[in-house]
């Protein structure tokens, strides 16, 4: 009777663990640093263990704008084709991060489209505590080497509201 009951719960978590969200996965709005306004629209996903995110919508900005900042190509950039004739929205500019622990991504790059920097990308998810976090928060930190960089931090949204910006 107990060994039932114990393989029952034994694949409850199993199960779980496979099929549980992240908490980074979802829908998230870019904010400016200075006004605290949306930017962008973001999807957060994960595809074969990696996570990508790209842009929904652009608040101001022509919904077809292209990225002509940027280089022609990026080492492991995700899609094939000239990056620099790519619309910003619909594009993966966050790639290739590798799961540290639940929340905490690593390891992969985030392209800012609207100047064509790479950088070295950290995304860590901060749940709301009613303190410095009064909403679930990511902070996207973008390095450029030997741990030089700067964070950023995304509201969590809806998919409505990350796709409906202009």
């Amino acid at each position: 009777m107990k060994k039932p009951v114990l393989l029952i719960i034994i694949s409850v978590f199993i199960t779980a663990f496979c099929f549980g969200t992240d908490p980074a996965v979802g829908f998230w709005l870019s904010l400016d640093e200075k006004t605290g306004q949306p930017t962008g629209g973001w999807e957060i996903y994960i595809v074969d263990g990696k996570l990508f995110g790209r842009v929904l919508s652009l608040a101001g900005e022509p919904q077809d704008k292209i990225a002509s900042r940027c280089r022609e190509s990026y080492r492991n950039f995700p899609v094939p084709g000239k990056v620099n004739e790519m619309r910003v929205v619909g594009t993966p500019w966050l790639f290739n991060l590798s799961m540290d622990s639940p929340g905490v991504w690593r390891g992969g790059n985030i392209l800012d489209a609207g100047t064509g920097h790479m950088y070295r990308c950290k995304v860590t998810f901060r749940p709301a505590d009613g303190k410095k976090f009064l909403d679930d928060t990511l902070e996207m930190r973008g390095e450029i080497g030997l741990g030089i960089g700067r964070s950023i931090y995304w509201q969590k949204s809806t998919r409505e509201e990350a796709s409906s910006l202009r």
